[in-house]
């Protein structure tokens, strides 16, 4: 080994000493050839021959053949299960292979290379995630779209709701002297009537007003009232007009006490 290349002191990682003695512990397994970084040896090498007036060739050509050994059980021990597949192939082949992975790798080097200054320029850059590019698009298929339509229902939700009426809910009274007058001018033109025949057509709510109208006139004695039975049809009459039933001939004073 040129001297050049036996007294090159190495500073890595992995490893610190000489040259010769990374060789040694890499030949009986010591050190894992993963581990040495063999851009870090060559720069090394450089330096040293730049301190030097002159370029050793002899040195220059032992080194590369050092280097490019380690590089070679770097290479098998990082891709294992590759030695076996070359060492079946023809020398053409394995030619035409190695030339195939170097491409590779110079491909990858260089997109590595633009990944970086793609990270170094966009380092301040912050972006909202999204859905993956490579993502199916669903395919949305619409009708015809008429925007007049669109207009004219935004304008119904701009107009304010009418205001519900409650108006069916609530109960209407009539005024109890409402049907005291009605029956005070009946009991004029007629001595007597049918409280159900006149009630015919009202309400439940206007019969039981017309109902406490009777009781009103009852109290003032101004009629008399009169129910045959339980149910049976109820007959009004002037307070000093007798009422008969008319099925046995027998006097009913019937008043609303006795109801």
């Amino acid at each position: 080994m040129a001297s050049a290349v036996r007294d090159l002191e190495l500073d890595l990682d992995a490893f610190e000493g000489p040259f010769d003695l990374l060789l040694t512990l890499l030949l009986k397994d010591a050190i894992q050839p993963s581990e040495i970084d063999m851009a870090g040896i060559i720069v090394a090498f450089v330096e040293r021959l730049a301190e030097r007036d002159e370029l050793d060739l002899d040195a220059c050509g032992e080194f590369l053949v050092l280097i490019a050994s380690l590089l070679e059980l770097k290479a098998r021990h990082l891709f294992p299960d590759e030695e076996a597949e070359l060492a079946d192939m023809e020398p053409e082949e394995a030619a035409d292979e190695l030339a195939r992975r170097l491409a590779e790798y110079r491909r990858m080097k260089v997109a590595a290379v633009w990944l970086r200054d793609r990270l170094e320029e966009q380092r301040e850059l912050y972006f909202r995630l999204g859905p993956a590019p490579l993502a199916p698009s669903p395919d949305r298929r619409l009708a015809a779209q008429e925007p007049l339509r669109l207009v004219e229902a935004m304008h119904g939700l701009a107009v304010e709701p009418p205001r519900v009426s409650l108006s069916h809910m609530a109960l209407r009274f009539p005024p109890v002297s409402q049907f005291v007058e009605r029956f005070r001018a009946l009991l004029v033109r007629r001595r007597r009537f049918d409280f159900d025949t006149e009630m015919k057509g009202l309400s439940r709510v206007e019969q039981a007003v017309a109902f406490l109208a009777l009781l009103e006139l009852c109290k003032e004695g101004e009629i008399s009232i009169s129910q045959a039975a339980p149910f049976s049809p109820i007959r009004i009459a002037r307070a000093d007009e007798p009422l008969f039933d008319t099925d046995d001939g027998r006097m009913q004073q019937w008043t609303a006490r006795s109801a």
